[in-house]
């Protein structure tokens, strides 16, 4: 039975699957490009030690990406330890005591709520941006789901800094932000403060589109090399692109004023990070062909889960909603029991730094903490929600999907 759900759902979604496909297309043609505009050779996967400086690959890695992004620069490094980390850089590279801070699309991810200040220990809170004199303000979603487009042109002005846009849901059961969303929100807040920087959270959402969002408005985005633009082959690090003076301040704050991206061995991982970012197309295509899949068997057998199966996608998050804490227990063991890596562990439920709850994680990862490969994790609160990521190949999102299916039969 199992077997022929898939299949009757495989062949309800060809339609699905070919507009993925072109995106995966267009995106690759985009990046190879960009290899050729900078003339990638052997010579750029040579390394160097110590302060890291006449790095001709860490060079071209850099162009590289702009050119993918639509960026006046970017930098692509190892040291950044995670996302929350890039995005930190960002933010505090960017913003100065009495500057105002508004995420525009409701609350932020649970682990940026430390970094702000509006969550955390004593510790912590001490050394978030609040706590540096940065005002912080949120614009709440309008029903909890859509973009407040009124709220934002009504709450922006002169003394807005920086706007937050985060473009994957997080832990909520919010819509993603699509490019032309992104692009809606970045025209409203230049029309009404034209210095305010739009700054997007692009965590899981490259070459989910054909575009990106510098392209629509932003100036500046950041991510992580262990989710979409790594292929599933990068061990560490992550990119910000955009204009060049928010880059360079925000690289000021990863290394010091005066060595800015001009520093910094990267420990023989230039290969890894040009060969990731050029399979990160096809990988990230397989990716959103596996949540399409379980968007729409989750459907047939009866359970809520978003985004629709024909919904356009901007990320490759799929969020199922189980009301229970018994089957999302199940779920997210299920999938680490099918996981290349650990697949003998059993996850539990258990608090992780930066997490408000208890969170489990089925993360049987090449890369410690890969979202782009296969995992699947989820707070242990109402309505016990699970969000599904990932994948290196369709074939492996299939397996997984159909041994979760028969506790359904």
């Amino acid at each position: 039975m199992n077997k022929d759900l898939i299949k009757i759902a495989e062949q309800a979604l060809s339609e699905q699957f070919t507009k993925i496909d072109e995106i995966r297309d267009y995106n690759q043609e985009k990046v190879l490009n960009a290899f050729i505009k900078n003339k990638v050779a052997p010579e750029h996967f040579y390394t160097v030690t110590g302060y890291g400086h006449d790095d001709l690959g860490r060079e071209v890695l850099d162009k590289v990406y702009a050119d993918i992004f639509k960026g006046e620069k970017a930098i692509v490094r190892v040291h950044f330890v995670s996302g929350t980390h890039t995005l930190a850089c960002c933010l505090y590279g960017n913003l100065r005591p009495k500057d105002k801070l508004i995420s525009v699309a409701g609350t932020p991810y649970d682990t940026m709520l430390e970094v702000i200040g509006t969550a955390g220990t004593d510790e912590t809170k001490a050394d978030s941006l609040i706590a540096h004199g940065i005002a912080y303000e949120e614009i709440p979603l309008k029903d909890g789901m859509n973009v407040d487009y009124q709220g934002i042109e009504s709450r922006i002005d002169n003394t807005v800094t920086m706007v937050l846009i985060q473009r994957s849901k997080g832990y909520s059961t919010r819509k993603s932000l699509s490019i032309k969303e992104i692009g809606e929100i970045c025209k409203i807040v230049k029309n009404k403060n034209p210095n305010c920087i739009c700054f997007v959270d692009n965590c899981y959402g490259e070459f989910v589109e054909k575009t990106e969002p510098l392209e629509a408005g932003a100036d500046i985005i950041a991510g992580s090399l262990i989710k979409n633009p790594g292929g599933g082959i990068v061990e560490a690090g992550g990119y910000i692109a955009g204009k060049e003076k928010f880059v360079n301040s925000a690289a000021n704050r990863l290394t010091a004023p005066g060595i800015g991206s001009q520093g910094g061995a990267m420990l023989n991982q230039h290969r890894l990070i040009f060969q990731g970012i050029f399979m990160a197309p096809s990988v990230v295509a397989d990716a959103v062909k596996g949540a399409v899949l379980a968007s729409k068997i989750f459907e047939d057998i009866g359970f809520n889960s978003y985004p629709k199966y024909n919904d356009e996608r901007t990320d490759i998050i799929q969020n199922i909603i189980f009301n229970t804490p018994e089957a999302l227990e199940h779920f997210c063991r299920t999938i680490q029991s099918y996981s290349p890596v650990n697949g003998y562990v059993t996850p539990i439920p258990e608090y992780v730094p930066g997490y408000e709850d208890k969170i489990i994680m089925a993360g049987g990862t090449f890369i410690e903490g890969s979202t782009i490969e296969l995992s699947a994790d989820g707070p242990m609160r109402p309505p016990y929600v699970a969000y599904m990521q990932g994948g290196l190949n369709y074939a492996h999102i299939k397996i997984a999907l159909k041994k979760i299916l028969e506790k359904y039969n």
